[in-house]
């Protein structure tokens, strides 16, 4: 598996869309400080295949996936593996109850060539090729089968994160064997052990079905071949006998045939002429014929006279004159009548309207003089109040003077001082104003009062003499209506009558329409008649036309019960002579029909010598078993031939079954698989011993014993000891030695997809001194240089990263990480 593109968004520390571009990275370095997100970008491929990641501690730590406050992740991997290029895909959201699942998750294989910085514009799903996983529960066992490895030797093997570098180094025996089963393919030679123990089944189930067919093909010997050709031979000769007796058969039944219709046809004739006589009730049809036409005759008759008077009472009412005419005009002798004394009324009522009018003006005219009279009073009673209060003032000027003293107002002297009133002149000029106020305002109310009835009797008075106008012109309009016409008396007489004629032109109308109907029945009655009649004439027509062949005697047409009454007789005559032919051919139908038995009693003897059932064809019979006789011959001689095939495929199918059984239980012991276990086992310990000395200065090659892998110390006179005794840095060295020769020697013996095409290290080189990383540094490149595979490594060492030609730089700030490719 290598992979070629990663492409992160909403992925733990990416928070932001972020691309990784492996596609020409052979030699690459993820580096950058501690928890910038370097093993992150190793965890995003784990992800993206296997749906979880070493340090999340399996599918439990899913929501490891988002980012902070994030609330869905994608990552999306494009990988090579043994040729082929896929894609796969893993979507985790977060729902609103707070729950982390996987919403998609797809594997598909990408067509051949695929460009993949096509990625980048926007390509819909369906574009990236055929879907081989759509689910969670199929990527599993797809991914599988495209990497060829599972998630525990994956990590082993190919990505190696931090925490379980050494894993393969201190795995159990078995574990690590199976991860070698895998990596080389091994388990094909389990499958073939499986596929020839499946054919050994197969094999000895085809030969016992075989033994079975043979056991059924028991009646194939020479002497019931014999017997078979024997009876083919009798059936030939059967069938020539049975040729020869067919047509004297044939001839006999012709002959019986012939008679017994000339017989048939005899009997035919006489049941036909014996059947001839004259229906009943033929002689009364042409009597009820003559009675309807009467009948009709005497209702159109009856018809004429009733529409004749009908059309004379039309005449009558016609020259009556027009009833409506009529009786308008007296409707207006009516009318007159009653707007005459209505005119009268009306006319009474204007000159009753005209007094009461102009006694109403009068009365409004001495009620107005009556208020002038009241408003002068009025005026002269202000006039006296000013005069009053002059008088007033003076008097009290009285007060202050004395006889012989001077006048304040006119300076004079004054001889004598007048009397001073007894009252107040003002007192009495106000009580006589308000009097005079109190008579205006009541004269005022009388003139409103007289005037408002005067108006109302002056409406009053138009309004009638209008009415009088119109009842004058309406009057007029009668007047004119009515010159020249007739008195009411007369107007009544005239209507009477047209009531009468009416009446009495209903009455013939209604006798015209009875009339009718009665001729319509009475016509009906002819025609149903005429219609028996015709009935009758067909009836004897049809059974004359059936004996036309005896040749029967002419009809009288005008009287169809005299012409049954002659056919009856001729055909009873017919009858009487035929009956007496009939004794001879009864008796040529007998000796015909002996002949043919005859015949059919030698056929019939001839299937049964043969043990055949008698049939009425007895050539189609004997064809059949003559063809019956030559298939079970046919299938005797199959059947010797079918055996001899299954002797020989019995031969065959043996030979399989020892072939498959003991490939089968050379590989039932595992002897061969453990064989190549061995020899690959010695590769990888002998590769990893070398880069083991090479990285330990010498100091140390690893061996392995049952499965165990242990250390030659040659600093401590070549102590071996278990690898669990390492330190740290030695561990490291140890387990890298090793990843290196799985990358390096066992690639090329893999027999399946599982070829370990890529290598990425992401453990403690910060651990190893600096001749120690040199060696690394340069065992590493010396495994990138051969160009089979892609290294990674995941540090941040500078030393080591800088003699790496590809370096992508993980920076991490506030919100997200992000990925930088530097160096070639």
């Amino acid at each position: 598996m290598r992979p070629m593109r990663l492409d992160m968004a909403g992925f733990t520390v990416f928070r932001d869309e972020t691309t990784v571009d492996f596609t020409d990275a052979d030699f690459f370095v993820l580096v950058g400080p501690t928890g910038s997100g370097k093993s992150t970008v190793l965890d995003a491929i784990c992800f993206a295949l296997y749906g979880t990641v070493p340090r999340w501690g399996g599918t439990r730590g899913l929501a490891n996936a988002l980012a902070p406050s994030a609330t869905e992740a994608r990552v999306r991997l494009v990988f090579e593996s043994a040729g082929d290029r896929y894609v796969a895909t893993r979507v985790v959201r977060r729902d609103g109850r707070g729950n982390v699942k996987t919403a998609n998750a797809g594997l598909q294989l990408m067509p051949p060539g695929f460009d993949v910085t096509k990625l980048d514009t926007g390509l819909s799903p369906e574009d990236l090729g055929e879907v081989v996983a759509g689910t969670p529960a199929e990527m599993e066992q797809a991914v599988l089968e495209a990497v060829g490895l599972p998630y525990e030797q994956f990590t082993s093997c190919v990505v190696l994160p931090q925490g379980q570098f050494a894993d393969f180094l201190h795995a159990k025996p078995a574990t690590r064997q199976q991860i070698l089963v895998n990596l080389l393919g091994l388990g094909v030679y389990e499958e073939v052990q499986k596929r020839a123990t499946e054919r050994a089944g197969q094999a000895e189930a085809k030969l016992e079905a075989v033994d079975r067919m043979l056991a059924g093909l028991t009646d194939v010997d020479d002497a019931t071949l014999a017997a078979a050709t024997a009876q083919v031979e009798r059936m030939r000769e059967l069938s020539g006998a049975v040729a020869a007796a067919v047509p004297e058969r044939e001839r006999a039944r012709a002959a019986a045939r012939e008679a017994a219709a000339a017989l048939a046809a005899l009997d035919a004739d006489l049941a036909g002429l014996a059947g001839v006589r004259a229906p009943d009730g033929v002689a009364e049809v042409a009597r009820a014929v003559l009675t309807a036409r009467a009948a009709a005759e005497a209702a159109s008759a009856a018809v004429a006279l009733a529409e004749e008077r009908e059309e004379k009472l039309r005449g009558e009412l016609a020259a009556a004159g027009d009833e409506s005419t009529l009786r308008l005009l007296l409707r207006a002798h009516g009318d007159r009548e009653k707007l005459a004394g209505e005119a009268e009324t009306v006319r009474a009522a204007v000159g009753a309207a005209q007094a009461e009018h102009d006694a109403a003006v009068a009365a409004l005219a001495a009620a107005r003089e009556a208020a002038a009279r009241a408003e002068a009073d009025l005026e002269a009673a202000f006039r006296a109040h000013e005069e009053a209060k002059a008088t007033d003032q003076a008097v009290a000027l009285r007060a202050h003077l004395s006889d012989g003293g001077t006048c304040p107002v006119c300076e004079q002297t004054v001889a004598r001082v007048p009397a001073v009133p007894a009252g107040s002149a003002v007192a009495a000029a106000t009580a006589a104003g308000k009097a005079a106020r109190a008579a205006t305002t009541r004269a005022q109310a009388l003139v409103q009062e007289r005037d408002a009835a005067a108006r109302d009797l002056e409406r009053v008075l138009v309004h009638a003499r209008a009415r009088a106008d119109q009842l004058a012109a309406r009057l007029s309009e009668l007047d004119g209506q009515l010159a020249g016409a007739a008195a009411p008396a007369a107007l009544r007489a005239a209507l009477d009558e047209h009531a009468r004629l009416r009446w009495a032109l209903d009455e013939a109308a209604t006798a015209v329409r009875a009339g009718r109907d009665a001729a319509r029945r009475a016509r009906g009655a002819v025609d149903a008649a005429e219609d028996r009649l015709r009935a009758a004439w067909r009836g004897f027509d049809a059974a004359r036309d059936g004996l036309a062949r005896f040749g029967p005697p002419a009809a009288d047409r005008d009287d169809v019960a005299g012409a049954w009454t002659t056919l009856a007789e001729w055909a009873g005559e017919q009858v009487r002579q035929r009956r007496a032919e009939r004794v001879g051919l009864a008796a040529s139908v007998a000796e015909a029909e002996a002949a043919a038995g005859a015949v059919e009693d030698r056929i019939a003897g001839l299937l049964a010598d043969a043990g055949l059932p008698p049939e009425d064809d007895p050539a189609r019979a004997v064809a059949v078993a003559s063809e019956r006789a030559e298939a079970e011959r046919r299938r005797l001689q199959e059947r010797r031939e079918q055996a001899g095939e299954l002797r020989e495929q019995r031969a065959e199918h043996e030979r399989r079954a020892r072939t498959a059984r003991a490939l089968a239980g050379h590989l039932r012991a595992n002897n061969f698989e453990r064989w190549l276990l061995a020899e690959a086992l010695d590769l990888l310990v002998d590769g990893a011993s070398r880069i083991l000395r090479e990285l330990s200065q010498g100091q140390y090659d690893l061996v392995h014993d049952k499965g165990e892998f242990f250390v030659v110390d040659h600093h401590d006179a070549g102590l071996r000891r278990a690898v669990r005794t390492l330190s740290g840095g030695e561990t490291f060295q140890a387990s890298l030695a090793l990843a290196l020769a799985l990358s390096e020697q066992l690639a090329g013996m893999s027999t399946t997809a599982a070829s370990l095409e890529s290598i990425v290290l992401d453990e403690g080189f910060g651990t190893l001194d600096a001749a120690t990383l040199d060696t690394v540094a340069a065992t590493l490149e010396s495994l990138a240089a051969r160009g089979d595979r892609m290294v990674g490594v995941v540090t941040h060492v500078p030393a080591l990263a800088e003699r790496i030609p590809v370096r992508y730089e993980v920076r991490k700030d506030a919100r997200t990480a992000r990925v930088e490719r530097t160096g070639l």
